[in-house]
């Protein structure tokens, strides 16, 4: 088992309620581990108050922070020797920057790509003999791959103006997967494999030939010495599952999996088999294919979600569990727990309960969880997911928690556009953007509404990322269904918000919409918040991020600005970060503020005192 130091900024007080101390209590992710050298570890904590990389030798024990900065770091990849730690160097959350690298045993950082300007992340391989693979993404330059050896300067091998970015390098370093949208659909992925030198070895292309619109993904070379099988996931038979794709011969095997649901996979370490991750109705579960003998073994977990899963080369698998009711945590088939911080140990939470209601594009799913022993109808909140191609699942979630604390019932919403219902359920939602996943939230609602779950006076609608876009847009073209909003770095204006946000999400907005805005005005006209933000009649909470590339503060400032020319009741929280807080005290902060904003505007709801609205910008 892992130790680490006594974390400093997590120990618990009298005082110190129990939503506030699963934020704070100490957590780890799954240990990523070097190829060649299985006793080197690297993961991401939180035990200093701050996500940052951890280098652990599991020979010897010992662990050490790697990374130390304001705003945390979370982006890291270890070369296969185990020497050097990769990490991501951005400015506060901007997600633009340059890879830098640190010897494992600690010393000087320095720059892991010398001669590569800063750009958006695309994807990095690193090969044996320290020949890296970077992808990058800019606004001039499109999307971009060079090829960097040691002592020598970068050269470009790919160059296109759709998104692509690298997928893997084979263990001998002669072939590279590339994923790339150069067709356009920013949705679904085509692959080119491709020498050091850029030229093209092979090509698998599903989007091509019929009116299905099918996707692709690498999911890692063979682990062997000239072994050219590619592990690559496809859509073939309406959902995501694995098959292998000899790149040299072109021959391509179907696993035949009988598995409902997503299914991905990973190389075990001698190649052998597979470790199968199936996700289906918002849990998962592994398995081990055996390639000779195409048997499927259950690799035994708890029910819940496995949210990370690595096979080591003993043939054990290690994996981060975790369920609604209870903490995430590193275990092994090999018995006991992987890594364990030291420290308190976060709450456990209420189960969450399956809901199946009919929509109006088929059954949609739905997790809810209510405080212990309450009964309806009680205030409730809407807590919807980002992405959108996402999904909630039975997993630990530290602020659906503490509204659950706080006395609210809480309904998190596998609307049409969420992952693991099959491929036609994520596609579902292109061209009537955010009006399709609204009107799934609309038939959760009455359906929590008619069974006594929800008081209809007290609904809230929240959510982050593209859920704070629907909780913006649902305010507005549903204003008498909602009783207050909260909105976390939301898209709030659609066309100011394509026009700021980084170039690889420009492609996926004209994938979703068919077009530009200038090509299709109407459609990001009827599917921005900004065109019904006079209509919003329940006070609304937006909180951002100043140095967001994805939901840019401009467009957050212009909705911001048309709700207080007409005097609604709203107040706006600016922090300094991007795409979100990878500091603790800054997500408390945060859940907090959300909190007492409901106490004050929702009437009768859990604490509340009803006070007139206005409008505060906190920093």
């Amino acid at each position: 088992m892992g130790s680490m130091t006594e974390p400093t900024d997590a120990l618990a007080t009298p005082d110190m309620p129990d939503w506030e101390k699963r934020f704070r209590a100490p957590r780890v992710s799954l240990p990523d581990w070097a190829e060649d050298a299985p006793g080197r570890s690297l993961f991401v904590s939180n035990a200093t108050g701050t996500y940052e990389l951890y280098a652990w030798d599991r020979a010897t024990g010992r662990q050490r922070q790697v990374t130390d900065r304001p705003n945390g770091t979370t982006d890291g990849v270890l070369s296969p020797d185990g020497e050097w730690i990769w990490w991501f160097s951005d400015t506060d959350g901007d997600e633009f920057g340059v890879w830098m690298r640190q010897p494992f045993g600690g010393g000087e950082d320095e720059p892991a790509a010398p001669g590569l300007e800063a750009s958006y992340p695309a994807g990095l391989a690193i090969g044996r003999d320290g020949t890296a693979v970077v992808g990058r993404s800019t606004d001039e330059d499109g999307s971009t791959i060079h090829v960097v050896r040691p002592g020598l300067a970068p050269v470009e091998i790919y160059r296109h103006r759709e998104s692509a970015g690298v997928g893997d390098l084979s263990r001998d370093g002669t072939l590279i997967a590339v994923e790339h949208t150069e067709h356009g659909d920013a949705m679904h992925s085509a692959l080119r494999v491709v020498r050091p030198d850029g030229g093209t070895v092979a090509e698998l292309d599903d989007t091509k030939g019929g009116t299905e619109e099918l996707g692709l993904a690498v999911l890692g070379f063979a682990p062997v010495d000239g072994d050219t099988r590619l592990l690559v996931g496809h859509q073939r038979r309406g959902r995501w599952e694995p098959m292998l794709w000899d790149v040299a011969s072109g021959v391509e095997t179907d696993l035949g999996l009988d598995l409902p649901g997503d299914v991905s996979a990973e190389w075990y370490p001698d190649g052998s088999g597979l470790l199968i991750v199936h996700s289906f109705e918002a849990r998962s579960e592994l398995w081990r294919y055996e390639i000779g003998t195409r048997e499927l073994v259950r690799v035994e977990t708890p029910a819940g979600s496995v949210s990370g899963a690595t096979a080591r080369p003993d043939g054990t698998v290690e994996y981060l569990w975790s369920s609604a009711a209870h903490p995430p945590v590193v275990r092994s088939t090999a018995g006991g727990v992987v890594l364990d911080p030291p420290g308190m140990k976060a709450p456990g939470s209420v189960a969450v309960e399956d809901v199946w209601v009919e929509g109006p594009g088929g059954r949609i799913h739905a997790l809810v969880q209510r405080p212990a022993g309450a009964s309806g109808p009680l205030p409730t909140l809407f807590e919807i997911h980002g992405g959108p191609a996402w999904h909630d699942s039975d997993a630990f979630a530290a602020a659906p928690a503490a509204w659950v604390d706080h006395g609210y019932a809480v309904v998190r919403v596998n609307y049409r556009g969420s992952t693991g219902y099959g491929r036609e359920w994520t596609d579902a939602l292109k061209h009537r953007i955010g009006l399709i996943e609204l009107e799934d939230i609309a038939a959760v609602r009455e359906w929590a509404v008619a069974s006594g779950l929800a008081d209809p006076s007290k609904l809230v609608l929240a959510g982050g990322s593209w859920g704070g876009y629907l909780t913006l847009l649902g305010l507005g073209t549903q204003p008498e269904a909602w009783a207050l909003g909260l909105a976390a770095v939301p898209v709030a204006d659609y066309v100011t918000a394509y026009h700021d946000e980084m170039e690889a999400l420009k492609a996926l907005d004209r994938t979703l919409f068919g077009g530009s805005p200038e090509e299709v005005p109407e459609r990001y006209q009827v599917s921005s918040p900004l065109t019904y933000v006079d209509e919003v009649r329940a006070p609304v909470y937006i909180s951002a991020g100043v140095n967001d590339p994805r939901c840019p503060i401009r467009q957050i400032d212009n909705y911001v600005d048309r709700l207080a020319a007409r005097g609604a009741v709203h107040e706006v929280y600016r922090y300094d970060a991007g795409h979100g807080s990878l500091v603790v005290e800054e997500r408390i902060k945060q859940v907090r503020l959300e909190l007492a904003f409901a106490a004050r505007h929702l009437e009768g709801g859990p604490g509340a005192t009803r006070q007139p609205g206005t409008r505060t910008d906190g920093g």
